[in-house]
Formats: C-alpha cells, sequence, structure tokens
C-alpha cells in the first residue's frame, strides 16, 4: 500500500472541497483532494442552470463555469488532486484509505476536512404505497439524465415535492419539450426559494399544489398513474380529494441526507436534525483534528453559502496541522489545553443551528447559521443564554428554504464562560425565532 503525508486531506472535489483546498493552500499547507468522479465539480456539473456566484463573484453563472473558476485555481496551486478515487476507510487517527486503479493507498494527514456532500432521499424513505414501475425517479437524475446523459425521463411528468432541483427540472423539462402536470408538496408552503418559484413555475404556468402528496403509484412494468390527495393540518389524507393522474413519469424532489457514513467510521458525532456532524465554530468535530463544511455538514439552498463556510473549514484545517506539527517539536499537546465549550441549539420555531457548540475562550467571532421551521411573517431572533438575552434582531418574515446568518463577538461568547464557570454548569445557548404580535 502506497503512504502519502499531507498537512490537510480533503475528501469529496465539488465546491466545498474546491474552496477549503484552497484556502488550506492559501495558509501554507500541503493539500490533496480525493474525488470519487472522473472530474472535479461536484453536482456543479449537472447544473447547467443560471443563477450561481451573485455573492461571491457578483456575476450570475451556471454550474459548470462556477466549478470551472475553482477547477482552474486548484490547477495553479501545489495541490494534489486525486481522482476516480474512493475513500474506504477513515481513521480516527486521521488516516485516509481509497482505492483507485492504481491500487490502494494510505493518505497520512494532520487534518481531515469532510466534504462528501449529500444523496437524495429515495421513494423508500417516505414509503409511498403502490407498484414499483420504471418511471419513478430522483430530480437529481433525472436532472443528469437530461443535462449530460441526453436523455428523456418521459412525457408526462409529475413532480413531488417542491424543493429546488424539482423546481428547477420543471422548468428544464419543459423546455425540452415535456409536459410538467403539477408540482404536488405536502406542507402548506413551498419548500424551494421563491425565485426558483417564481422563474420556474409561474413564468412556465406549471401548478403547484400545496398541502397535497402522493398516495399510490399504478402501472406495471411502467408508470401508468399516480393518486393524490390533500391533507389536513395533522398530514392526514382528506379521503375525499383522492385523484388519480395519468402520467408516465414521478420525479421526487423529497429533500437531501448528507453522505455521512465515513464520517461515523472516524467516530464523528452526528446532529440527529441536520444528519450531518456536530461542529464548533471552527467547524472542528468532536474528533481533534477532523472538519466538515458543505452539504455533508448541512443542506445549503447557495453554493455561494457552500464556498465561504468550506473556506473557513479548509483554513482552520490548515491552522490546526500546522500548528500541531508545531507542538509536536515543542513536545506540547493541543488538546490539553484549558478550553471549554457552551452548548448550542435551537430554540422557539428554529430547526437546528451550525454550530451546535462553541469554544471558549476565544478571539473569533462565531457564525451562528439556522434555519426557521415554517414560514413567519413579523418575527424576531433572539439568541439566549439562561436569562441573559445576548442578540436580539429587528422583527421582520423568514422563510424556511432561506438560512439565517448571525453573527456573536468574542466578548459576548467569553462572557458567558465566565457566567458558567460561577455556576460550575454550562449554561446553553438557545437561538429562537419569536412572533411578534402586532
Amino acid at each position: 500500500m502506497k503512504q502519502l503525508n499531507y498537512d490537510v486531506v480533503i475528501i469529496g472535489g465539488g465546491p466545498a472541497g474546491m474552496a477549503a483546498a484552497l484556502k488550506a493552500n492559501e495558509k501554507g499547507a500541503t493539500v490533496a483532494i480525493i474525488e470519487r468522479n472522473d472530474e472535479l465539480g461536484g453536482i456543479l456539473n449537472q447544473c447547467i442552470h443560471s443563477g450561481f456566484g451573485l455573492s461571491y463573484f457578483k456575476q450570475e453563472l451556471t454550474g459548470p463555469e462556477y466549478a470551472e473558476l475553482f477547477i482552474n485555481q486548484v490547477a495553479t496551486t501545489g495541490i494534489d488532486v486525486y481522482l476516480k478515487t474512493m475513500v474506504i476507510d477513515l481513521s480516527q487517527d486521521r488516516q485516509v484509505k481509497a482505492m483507485n486503479e492504481d491500487g490502494m493507498l494510505l493518505l497520512c494527514a494532520g487534518a481531515i476536512v469532510l466534504a462528501m456532500g449529500c444523496r437524495e432521499r429515495t421513494r423508500g424513505a417516505i414509503k409511498i404505497p403502490g407498484s414499483r414501475p420504471a418511471g419513478v425517479l430522483t430530480a437529481g437524475l433525472a436532472q443528469r439524465y437530461v443535462n449530460i446523459e441526453n436523455r428523456k425521463p418521459g412525457e408526462r411528468i409529475v413532480i413531488l415535492g417542491s424543493g429546488d432541483i424539482g423546481l428547477i427540472m420543471a422548468r428544464r423539462l419543459t423546455l425540452e419539450g415535456m409536459q410538467v402536470l403539477g408540482v404536488y408538496e405536502l406542507m402548506p408552503y413551498a419548500n424551494g426559494l421563491y425565485r426558483n418559484i417564481k422563474n420556474c413555475l409561474d413564468d412556465f404556468d406549471i401548478p403547484l399544489h400545496l398541502s397535497t402528496t402522493v398516495t399510490n403509484i399504478i402501472g406495471h412494468p411502467h408508470l401508468e398513474a399516480i393518486e393524490v390527495a390533500k391533507v389536513d393540518e395533522n398530514f392526514k389524507v382528506i379521503e375525499e380529494t383522492r385523484e388519480v393522474v395519468p402520467c408516465d413519469t414521478l420525479l421526487l424532489s423529497i429533500g437531501l441526507i448528507p453522505e455521512n457514513e465515513l464520517s461515523q467510521k472516524s467516530g464523528v458525532s452526528l446532529n440527529p436534525r441536520t444528519n450531518g456532524p456536530l461542529v464548533n465554530e471552527e467547524l472542528e468535530t468532536d474528533q481533534p483534528g477532523i472538519f466538515a463544511c458543505g452539504n455533508v455538514l448541512h443542506v445549503h439552498d447557495l453554493v455561494d453559502n457552500v464556498t465561504l463556510e468550506a473556506e473557513a473549514a479548509g483554513a482552520a484545517a490548515a491552522v490546526y496541522a500546522l500548528q500541531q506539527k508545531v507542538e509536536a517539536m515543542a513536545g506540547e499537546n493541543r488538546s490539553a489545553k484549558n478550553k471549554s465549550t457552551i452548548p448550542l441549539g435551537p430554540g422557539e420555531n428554529v430547526g437546528y443551528t451550525v454550530p451546535a457548540k462553541l469554544t471558549s475562550p476565544t478571539k473569533k467571532a462565531a457564525r451562528i447559521l439556522f434555519r426557521v421551521r415554517k414560514p413567519l411573517e413579523n418575527a424576531e431572533v433572539i439568541i439566549q443564554s439562561g436569562k441573559k438575552i445576548i442578540y436580539q434582531g429587528k422583527p421582520r418574515a423568514f422563510k424556511p428554504s432561506v438560512m439565517e446568518e448571525v453573527q456573536l463577538n468574542p466578548d459576548e461568547i467569553n462572557g458567558l464562560k465566565a457566567m458558567s464557570d460561577q455556576n460550575s454548569v454550562a449554561l446553553p445557548i438557545i437561538v429562537s425565532v419569536r412572533e411578534v404580535k402586532q
């Protein structure tokens, strides 16, 4: 087995992996990217629609254009890229076992950045009754068929779920001459970005049916029709609303699941709310020297946000690896330094927070990301520890499809540490979004 040594090893060569690698390289670390596909870019290679880069590059790009900018930057650095290479094991001591056409590789790293992205939730996850015909597939797979394989998934298409991929595919399939009969969403609100609802559905007269789901799949060996029905506020089917919709293709846009099998192999603890690793404000997991970013950490709506998060993870990983070298020479132990953690979690109307804990004492501001559970027309963000309010935002509207961000400065965090010391208990920080009464 060939052994290679790097300061930072990035697992995944999509937008998160490339951004993390570039930032780690910029910090002076030796870096390797491991990617199982034939090329870098990840999911961006099949996202040929525009709308990428508006905040990061201040210009509108397609997915492949956005990826190409980073691929070209990686090519001009000393970053080693291993394509068509599958990681099969990751240990707690940051040893990566991988396999490609040349054989087995063992990459020993000072720090690891997990950037494996996510996969689509399938029919089995939501247990739709009915037969198992051809013609039922995920929206992302249909996107690959159309944009890369040049294949037509069907003629009369129904989409279940109003996630961004489903909305974008509704437009794409219409432009390619297929008939999209409608988008059906279980929730009483759409889960995709407003701009995608406007540009992909409204502009093409594609109906969006809220509080409606698929209750049966009909046909064999190929899909012939689906049964849909309205649901009440408890998501129970309203029997008298059942309706059969003839179609030959059902696309599922019912959510994404972070790809964390490797993370669990290394002993990384996962957040049950996000299915991604539990991390601190440096995006470090509970396994020292293993960091996470991008959709493997939590599902993002914009690749620009993925890039910013990945740059932070790459920089932190490089600092950790290089500091580890210095401390090894001096005979010190980084983990023995006197630092404690303060739990951070969701409160009223908040689905999750990233990070899930803050390190104290700290010299850096903490970037806190979260999503609300439901649309709120007039609400305010309140962050508190016990009865002490640390942050209170101005009342405004919130949507589950939009990731929110709040920053806490070091003084606020370190002040909580002092208070927790007095009480001998680290009081958790709770992020809530409370409706403001008119």
